[in-house]
């Protein structure tokens, strides 16, 4: 049996595993990510890995990582939540360990997992994904293959244009999807609200000990399922948006399936309803042609693990 590990670096965790071929993990561990110290980071990076091969030799490593990965999947260009700047990733674990090592970015791993083993194992060809977390993360399979452009880093979605001239991102263009469909852009919502409508925001202003400005997303999450009346309007908000990206996608992709992660996915039907329902009345015009599913994603907090691990075994 074909065994790799996966490591998914994010801001405050890396987490790996070994995982087979059919996407089962098989033993897991995990570290804390000095996010402003890339050679504590990597440190860390090696003691998971190092960890892991105690238990089980393995074929290869896949790291999945936030930031943009050059073509060759080698070196991290940038990355916004980690102090990396053109860091030569796979020479530095490669040359520890005397393996084959894969890296990509973070939203990709996603996509693969969710297309080869989850939400989207059923579809034969073509998948988008969003992952809507603090920002929007995207990964897109077309023809079997995940789609990584030129220099390796397409399928920014969350950086494509929802609002002419609107709030300026920190990618530094003006009025891109993730100031509006993110989980940032859910708390802003419903903190507006909280302060302009304290009535429609009981709740939620109660898990906050009545101060707008300590909304969290669990909170809008918690006070949404509640019923709270700005909790659900905050999840309509940025809904409305993704689901018209959504629709933007199928007509330029046209996927058989649209698959919903990230961390807003635990608040369920909260945000999915409103995104689908955004996204159908956009294609309305569309009439009878057939259209992209919609799905929330399957394979949870282990996606960036499996994922890595399956492309490093191709």
């Amino acid at each position: 049996m074909s065994l790799t590990i996966g490591v998914d670096i994010g801001g405050t965790k890396v987490l790996g595993g070994i995982v087979g071929p059919d996407g089962e993990v098989l033993a897991q561990t995990r570290r804390p990510t000095p996010a402003y110290d890339p050679a504590g980071t990597l440190i860390m990076i090696c003691d998971v890995i190092s960890e892991l091969l105690a238990v089980q030799k393995v074929d290869a490593i896949g790291i999945g990582a936030a930031g943009w990965i050059d073509a060759a999947r080698s070196t991290i260009m940038y990355a916004p939540n980690l102090a990396w700047r053109d860091e030569p990733l796979r020479d530095h674990i490669a040359s520890r360990f005397n393996v084959p090592v894969v890296v990509e970015n973070d939203a990709n791993v996603a996509a693969w997992a969710e297309f080869r083993f989850g939400a989207a194992r059923e579809a034969s060809e073509s998948m988008v994904l969003y992952t809507v977390g603090t920002g929007i993360g995207s990964g897109i399979v077309l023809g079997g293959n995940l789609v990584r452009g030129a220099f390796g880093v397409a399928a920014e979605l969350g950086h494509t244009r929802a609002v002419p001239d609107g709030l300026v991102c920190g990618c530094g263009r003006r009025g891109c999807l993730e100031q509006y469909a993110s989980g940032s852009a859910l708390v802003r919502y419903a903190r507006a609200t909280a302060m302009e409508a304290p009535d429609k925001a009981e709740y939620l202003l109660s898990l906050a000990n009545g101060l707008p400005e300590a909304i969290t997303g669990p909170m809008v999450t918690t006070a949404g399922k509640a019923g709270d009346p700005a909790a659900t309007a905050a999840f309509e908000r940025i809904g409305y948006w993704l689901g018209n990206s959504m629709a933007d996608v199928v007509q330029i992709l046209d996927p058989q399936l649209i698959v919903i992660g990230g961390g807003v996915i635990d608040a369920g039907d909260l945000l999915m309803v409103p995104a689908e329902t955004s996204f159908r009345d956009a294609l309305e015009a569309r009439g009878q042609l057939p259209v992209a599913g919609v799905r929330a994603a399957q394979m949870g907090n282990l996606a960036g693990v499996v994922g890595a691990a399956d492309l490093a075994r191709r």
